[in-house]
């Protein structure tokens, strides 16, 4: 008859269950989409003017912001980020053996999220007196246990990539440093772990400027 629909066939009908179900168990319990898994997170570049602080290391020509873990050889060894506009003329605290100087500082400059531009001079990392930031924690206690927090550790180098720098935990909290976050990955950390277990801080740093 004209109008009507034939029934769904049983492989069908369950076909059409499943996909339900699955909907279902991918939407938090208000209905909204769950939240993305920390490894499924790329923050976005910031917009104007950031700072960071580390060591410049400039190899044949080649200089780059290390603002993770420094090798402590001579010279030292690091991998950061591609450094442009960077000059060492009127730079003072630098130090050179062969092809290589190096230095630490504070630099401002734009971040593209691979490329960190210096815009402005430096500043000797010896004399730079930042802002102290508020402390994330609010001074209270973390609610990670020693196994829980050893285990998140093991597997962050995995899901935050070349991002990641360094982490480890105090106070039941696990402090994790990354090259840049937007705050992306502090919900998603947030999400994935409870709101009360892992502090994201990001090296790179807006300066509202």
């Amino acid at each position: 008859m004209r109008g009507l629909r034939r029934p769904l066939g049983i492989a069908a009908t369950a076909a059409v269950v499943m996909l339900a179900i699955a909907a279902c168990a991918s939407a938090g319990p208000s209905g909204t989409p769950a939240p993305a898994s920390l490894g499924a997170v790329t923050p976005i570049p910031p917009e104007g003017e950031v700072a960071a602080t580390g060591t410049v290391l400039d190899s044949g020509g080649a200089p780059q912001l290390c603002v993770g873990p420094v090798a402590e050889s001579y010279p030292p060894q690091c991998t950061g980020i591609p450094l442009k506009d960077w000059t060492w003329q009127g730079v003072d605290g630098a130090e050179s053996s062969g092809d290589v100087t190096w230095g630490s500082y504070a630099v401002r400059g734009t971040y593209d999220g691979e490329t960190f531009t210096s815009t402005q001079p430096p500043i000797l990392l010896a004399l730079y007196d930042p802002i102290r930031p508020e402390d994330p924690t609010g001074g209270k206690p973390g609610a990670g246990d020693e196994a829980t927090l050893a285990a998140i550790q093991d597997e962050l180098p995995g899901k935050l990539g070349d991002a990641y720098l360094a982490s480890y935990p105090q106070d039941g909290w696990l402090w994790v440093d990354v090259v840049w976050d937007d705050g992306s990955w502090q919900e998603a950390a947030d999400a994935e772990y409870g709101a009360d277990t892992v502090i994201i801080r990001s090296a790179i740093t807006e300066t509202g400027g």
